[in-house]
């Protein structure tokens, strides 16, 4: 809880941040390619090009990793209104709800998201909550737009 209102920030949980990646990455590509270097200057021609072809696959696996290794979701309850923000693949998106009208409801199936609707649009929450811990999320967000 803040000074402006209530706010819940859920995000991803990454072991390694895309920054470390890559340095990660261009550490096995030193390595992969001077090992790979050293055999084809023996006269194993084929290790190069396999090389080259494992480093593009990795580079490709690790780039669908960062693109998604800050996805997030802020939920905030000031001025009146809830605003839900996201982050996917750093895209941006942004939904506002007038407090009155908001309701909050976690669906049937424990493993489905938390469906947040008011004013004609609804949005879904929870992506980076466990399953089990999603229904105490929309309860706390109930209480709190009920300013309990």
């Amino acid at each position: 809880m803040s000074e402006q209102g209530i706010e819940w920030t859920l995000k991803r949980n990454c072991s390694v941040t895309p920054a470390q990646l890559g340095y990660f990455y261009a550490s096995l590509c030193i390595l992969s390619m001077g090992v790979a270097g050293f055999f084809w200057l023996q006269g194993a021609t084929l290790v190069l090009p396999f090389a080259v072809l494992e480093l593009v696959a990795v580079g490709a696996a690790f780039l669908v990793y960062a693109r998604h290794a800050t996805d997030s979701e802020r939920i905030r309850l000031l001025d009146g209104r809830l605003v839900v923000e996201w982050e996917t693949a750093g895209r941006s998106s942004r939904c506002e709800f007038a407090r009155e009208w908001v309701r909050v409801e976690p669906t049937a199936d424990v493993d489905q998201l938390i469906e947040v609707r008011g004013g004609g649009r609804s949005v879904q929450v929870g992506r980076f909550v466990r399953s089990d811990l999603r229904p105490m999320l929309a309860r706390e967000i109930r209480q709190a737009l009920r300013g309990v």
